[in-house]
């Protein structure tokens, strides 16, 4: 099963909310991303006329398409219900959240992504979660020293 991370998502952005979306590609995209060669590190997604659009999601050309194959970066809308749409518009504007893939993955055959609503961390908050990461790290490290020893 595939499934595609956004490792820079939770450094970069503390995610409130997740949601899952559906999303609208072409033939040859669906074979790329099959594949694995799709990158989400840098796409974000934007609400706009009351529809949800994913932008600089990178989907590599596949090499069987000949004239059929897709754009590469182009935009692609997101599949979400009315409400959905609604709400993310309202933490969009009023609160300032951003819009973040998380993870894409296929789900009974269709290519769903998680879609993080999440603020912006300032350079302090990632240095305190690299601290955290690493005593937790070596606190682990620890107990199996602990374990062995006993």
């Amino acid at each position: 099963m595939i499934e595609i991370k956004n490792r820079k998502a939770y450094y970069n952005y503390e995610i409130i909310e997740t949601i899952e979306a559906g999303l609208v590609l072409n033939g040859t995209e669906i074979k790329s991303i099959k594949k694995g060669m799709v990158n989400i590190s840098d796409s974000y997604a934007i609400i706009s006329n009351k529809e949800a659009f994913l932008l600089n999601m990178h989907i590599a050309h596949y090499e069987k398409g000949n004239r059929f194959n897709h754009e590469e970066s182009r935009t692609r809308k997101l599949l979400l219900n009315k409400n959905e749409i609604l709400k993310l518009e309202e933490k969009v504007k009023i609160m300032g959240y951003s819009l973040i893939p998380v993870k894409l993955y296929f789900k009974k055959n269709k290519v769903k992504i998680l879609i993080g609503i999440g603020k912006g961390k300032k350079l302090h908050d990632k240095r305190e979660a690299i601290k955290k990461e690493e005593m937790n790290k070596e606190a682990k490290s620890q107990m199996k020293k602990a374990v062995r020893e006993y």
